[in-house]
């Protein structure tokens, strides 16, 4: 039965993930591995074996009772007393009390449910982060091999400059003001997500500063060498930002093996290019979905159920309850007695009723439940405005990381353009290092910016089906 149950989750939810074979293969490792899983799972099996604890009759009672020495009796003496009696609860308790054991299994059953869900969820957001960071080292890295092209274009240009010479290469020579608002026009740009960024435009803004002519002129072989060094001063802050998103690396790398009950240092496979997931969702049926669907509220809806059957138990507790029993005598013959009946044992059936005088606890009970019913109703209602909430940030990451999507893409392909032409003119010395530098941030950043929107659009997603239980087409 175990088996079956897993299949047929893993056929209804692993279904719905269009991504990589690897992603598949780790969803279905997390189902059949997560502990938090087992653990749900095993506590609904658990809750099964309640129903047939509770919907049995009471165990029968046999007593015995010997006689030291036999009591004289008309017709006999009487050697033993053997009675056995079986109680019979009022009708229906057991019926009730079988339902809401049930129902309780199936509200258990919700929680595995929900805590696979879950780990499905946790999966995916976690293996998107990990793909976020990795092609953040991919970029700093590529930042770095760039940078190294323009550190051997300085120094050729900074060879070719004859020594001494007092003219600037065209295009360089530019006021202090306005490189110092060139400069603090790139400051305020962000990288991939790193310490690089603000280095990047740090050293952007010193680049600019350091090239910008002054009233007496400077030497353009003075400005070439400097270009080289602000260059090795970047390329340095690059590679501390690769060490420290290699560390982050880790981090989730083991937590994503966590989930998949796996050694912390366990290898992640990962895609070189992360596909946006073809979805279109009609937000509407979600949020019904959320309502109709979600394990939470389905707990919790047989959990009332289950409530209302205790009750129904309860008020039938408060009953009499009948006792069928049979008491044997045994019983010898006796010299003594002429009675046809001499020695004969003696079968009495016997009826028992108990007398439920004492109503305060059965009214008590009662009360309990309508309680408890009234408790689980307002965990309903605030669970579902907790679990709509949800839904609306879901919806707004979605709709947020969709229009960033297209907007880095034409923005990389722009800022590619745009470095292209700044990297032949500034091998015929018609461009400045400063520019090189921003609009090279410009791209590399971008480039990330559009691989963390996709990332981000397929959380939302996994997010929005977790929240609804439901598979979702690419054309729904």
């Amino acid at each position: 039965m175990k088996t079956l149950l897993f299949l047929s989750l893993l056929t209804l939810y692993i279904s719905a993930y269009s991504q990589t074979d690897s992603l598949q293969y780790y969803l279905e490792t997390a189902a059949k591995n997560n502990p938090t899983v087992l653990q749900k799972f095993a506590e609904y099996q658990a809750a099964l074996q309640k129903v047939p604890q509770v919907g049995s009759l009471p165990d029968p009672e046999l007593s015995l009772g010997i006689f030291l020495s036999p009591m004289e009796l008309i017709g006999g003496n009487q050697v033993a007393d053997i009675r056995l009696m079986q109680m019979f609860p009022w009708f229906g308790v057991l019926k009730n009390a079988k339902d809401e054991m049930s129902l309780m299994a199936k509200a258990k059953y919700e929680l595995f449910r929900d805590a696979k869900l879950q780990v499905f969820f946790d999966v995916q957001r976690t293996w998107y982060e990990l793909h976020k960071v990795q092609q953040n080292i991919r970029i700093s890295e590529k930042n770095i091999e760039i940078l190294h092209t323009v550190e051997r274009l300085a120094i050729v240009r900074f060879k070719a400059t004859p020594a001494g010479g007092g003219t600037s290469a065209p295009g360089r020579t530019s006021s202090i003001t306005s490189t110092q608002s060139t400069s603090s026009g790139s400051s305020g740009m962000n990288t991939m997500g790193g310490n690089s960024g603000n280095s990047a435009g740090s050293v952007s803004n010193q680049a600019g500063a350091s090239m910008s002519g002054s009233p007496m002129g400077s030497s353009s072989g003075s400005s070439g060498l400097s270009d080289v060094y602000r260059i090795q001063i970047e390329m340095g802050e690059l590679r501390n930002n690769i060490g420290l998103l290699k560390n982050q690396r880790n981090t989730i790398t083991a937590q994503f093996n966590s989930y998949l009950n796996r050694l912390p240092g366990t290898a992640v496979t990962l895609p070189e290019v992360l596909i946006a997931d073809n979805y279109h969702p009609y937000f509407p049926s979600i949020s019904d979905s959320i309502l109709s669907n979600n394990p939470m509220l389905g707990m919790l809806q047989f959990e009332q159920q289950s409530l209302e059957a205790r009750k129904q138990m309860v008020t039938k507790m408060s009953y009499p309850m009948v006792g069928l029993g049979l008491n044997y005598s045994l019983i010898n013959k006796s010299e003594m007695s002429t009675s046809p009946m001499n020695g004969k044992d003696m079968i009495m059936p016997m009826v028992t009723v108990t007398l439920p005088i004492y109503r305060k606890k059965y009214k008590a009970m009662q009360t309990e439940t309508d309680l408890l019913k009234s408790a689980n109703s307002q965990n309903y209602k605030a669970t579902a405005n907790a679990l709509q909430t949800e839904y609306y940030q879901a919806m707004q990451l979605f709709q947020d990381a969709h229009r960033r999507t297209k907007l880095y893409a034409d923005q990389y392909r722009l800022a590619s353009k745009t470095l292209d032409i700044l990297f032949k003119s500034f091998a015929t010395s018609g461009a400045s290092l400063t520019d090189i530098l921003r609009v090279r941030q410009q791209t590399l950043d971008y480039e990330y910016k559009q691989t963390e929107a996709v990332a981000d659009y397929n959380t939302s997603v996994a997010w929005m089906k977790r929240l609804g239980n439901i598979e979702i087409n690419g054309n729904k």
